[in-house]
């Protein structure tokens, strides 16, 4: 089979999952042909990721989300407006997704969660089947649990799963733990993407606690948490661009610019993560029995979802602010050494995938494929 890719570029989750699936779909005997990557003022294409990649990896504009004067609170309103400026560049981005699908000839075209994905397979109708891979689309599971007394930014989120997905053939939703699939809503849910160069969990463990925010202004919450907590060790990554390759504002917290291969290496030393309630850092940290505390960005419903979630699946606790002392006091709980409590349901993760792609790609678009493929690959 051979795929094109279209990647969301806020935060690393996407990216990281794009790179997890191109190296199993190349195991399998598949090809990753082409890669778009949105493109925004805010985010920079990391290295790491176009060098993982042997195919083109090309940057298109593509609609993001706009931040508070602090980037912390997602702006729903002012994002929807700015994003409205620029409809004749995302036209442009679309038409030059469809040059590459028509001069590639995909066998399946993947979206990590990029509006682009949707509104282009809405508006050129490929031959290709449409996938859309993304944790968001759990949400849709009756056992999800849903922040109450928050109506209408669930609704907000649910209106921007729908257009993510537009005429979808089938999505796959990653989740931590077990749920069972939706064939009336042609989903199937399946483990983590993890990149395979993942180390394996390891005994040794040092005294510092590792940091990653998807939005550099929490990193200011950071400093001011440590400017009560001088003691603390705590390795941190963000990108906020006004910095340099590092950051040490004091000698126990220091700032480097992401970059996968060095966050995983700390990863696997570290007591515990602090993040923001994203999906794939998470997992990592789970897969290496690391435990976490979670903050979910503000305004953001999907995080605050997550973070119920996570801590249902074992992951660790979430606060509202980055109250590290909370944590601290978590893990002087926290006497044994730690495994993924959800080891068993992550190790099948490759399989489910590969194979709901592989049956996709062998049904007939005019049968309902996505909805068959669910049925079969049920939990």
């Amino acid at each position: 089979m051979r795929f094109i890719f279209i990647v969301q570029i806020e935060g690393r989750g996407h990216m990281t999952q794009a790179m997890a699936l191109q190296t199993r779909l190349q195991k399998a005997g598949h090809e990753v042909s082409h890669v778009f990557l949105g493109k925004g003022k805010r985010r920079e294409m990391p290295e790491y990721f176009a060098e993982h990649f042997s195919c083109p990896v090309e940057q298109v504009a593509s609609p993001n989300f706009i931040t508070d004067k602090h980037n912390k609170k997602v702006r729903i309103v002012r994002s929807v407006l700015y994003n409205f400026k620029y409809l004749n560049i995302f036209k442009k981005s679309l038409n030059r997704i469809h040059e590459v699908v028509q001069e590639q000839k995909p066998d399946i075209i993947v979206s990590f969660y990029d509006f682009l994905g949707g509104f282009y397979n809405l508006r050129f109708r490929p031959k290709a089947k449409f996938v859309c891979i993304g944790h968001q689309y759990l949400a849709q599971h009756p056992d999800f649990p849903h922040i109450p007394q928050r109506r209408s930014e669930k609704l907000l989120f649910e209106t921007n799963n729908f257009l993510m997905a537009l005429g979808a053939d089938l999505k796959i939703a990653l989740s931590f733990a077990p749920y069972t699939s939706i064939p009336e809503k042609k989903t199937v849910v399946v483990p983590p993407l993890l990149r395979d160069d993942l180390p394996e969990p390891s005994l040794h463990q040092e005294e510092f606690l590792l940091c990653y925010m998807v939005n550099d202004g929490y990193g200011d919450d950071i400093m001011k948490w440590h400017e009560r907590n001088r003691e603390v060790k705590l390795v941190a990554f963000w990108d906020r661009k006004t910095a340099g390759e590092v950051y040490q504002p004091h000698p126990n917290l220091i700032f480097h610019q992401l970059n996968g291969p060095k966050f995983i290496d700390h990863m696997l030393r570290c007591r515990g993560l602090v993040s923001t309630a994203g999906f794939e850092s998470i997992c990592e940290a789970m897969y290496l029995g690391k435990p976490t505390f979670m903050v979910p960005v503000k305004r953001q419903y999907e995080q605050a979802c997550n973070a119920l979630d996570a801590a249902k699946a074992g992951a660790g606790i979430w606060a509202e602010y980055f109250d590290i002392s909370t944590f601290l006091a978590y893990l002087e709980g926290q006497k044994t050494k730690r495994v993924n409590p959800q080891k068993e349901w992550f190790d099948d993760g490759e399989r489910k995938i590969i194979a709901a792609l592989e049956q996709l790609n062998s049904s007939e678009r005019t049968s309902s494929p996505g909805q068959k493929i669910t049925e079969s690959l049920q939990v």
